[in-house]
């Protein structure tokens, strides 16, 4: 039967899925979403930059079948390459990559063991496409596509599915609060910008994610997949 919010069948009826950043950007659309197909959500808020903090996570879950990694930053635009000093550099790799490959690394053994598991990665398209003022950004979101595409075809065998979504120009309001998005010039840039000429919803998103977290997706493997309206073509 289908599920009156989300239009599909309880696509992880059963499933236990950690979503980290819960409370932030993709966090509370990833488990509204992911409850509503029936998956046992265990969100967290934590700061996952200190030291043992990933680790402790994937403890105190005990068994997942799913992670989520969202893992993002407020600072990351408007800073020309030649002002990124080194604690900005190292603040984007500390909230962006370091964490996931502590996750990755933790949660991966028993997945390995149970022959079966999702690891799904919210990351960026700037990855994929450049732009300027956004080096320490871009780089660390890069460095999650290595990870990613590294990972994915190394557990795959495993019955492993680990990818990402290389999203841009989704609804935020931390990146695209309603000041910027209410000006003429914003939706004009909006237009020229993405074919599509709107941003995606966090629930467009994050249905995307629900697709790569379940049984659907078994055969996608270690890649890192647009979500941008059309900016981004591959």
């Amino acid at each position: 039967m289908a599920d009156n919010n989300t239009g599909v069948g309880m696509r992880l009826e059963g499933k236990r899925v950690v979503v980290t950043q819960a409370n932030d950007y993709m966090g509370p659309a990833t488990c509204a979403v992911f409850s509503a197909e029936g998956a046992m959500v265990i969100p967290d808020t934590r700061d996952l930059t200190a030291p043992g903090a990933c680790e402790a996570l994937i403890a105190e879950a005990g068994h997942v079948d799913i992670l989520i990694a969202n893992l993002a930053s407020p600072n990351f635009s408007g800073t020309a390459v030649t002002d990124v000093d080194d604690n900005i550099w190292a603040t984007t790799f500390d909230v962006m990559v370091h964490p996931l490959h502590r996750l990755t690394r933790t949660v991966l053994p028993q997945m390995i063991e149970r022959q079966r598991g999702k690891v799904v990665v919210y990351g960026s398209a700037v990855a994929l496409r450049g732009l300027r003022t956004l080096a320490a950004y871009s780089a660390a979101r890069a460095a999650q596509v290595g990870y990613v595409q590294s990972v994915g075809v190394e557990v795959a065998p495993h019955n492993i599915q680990v990818n990402l979504i290389a999203q841009n120009y989704v609804e935020n309001p931390v990146y695209y609060p309603p000041a910027l998005t209410e000006k003429p010039s914003f939706q004009a840039s909006l237009r020229r910008q993405v074919p599509l000429g709107r941003l995606a919803t966090a629930r467009e998103d994050a249905l995307f994610a629900l697709f790569l977290a379940s049984d659907e997706s078994d055969f996608i493997v270690g890649q890192a997949l647009p979500f941008t309206g059309g900016w981004v073509q591959r």
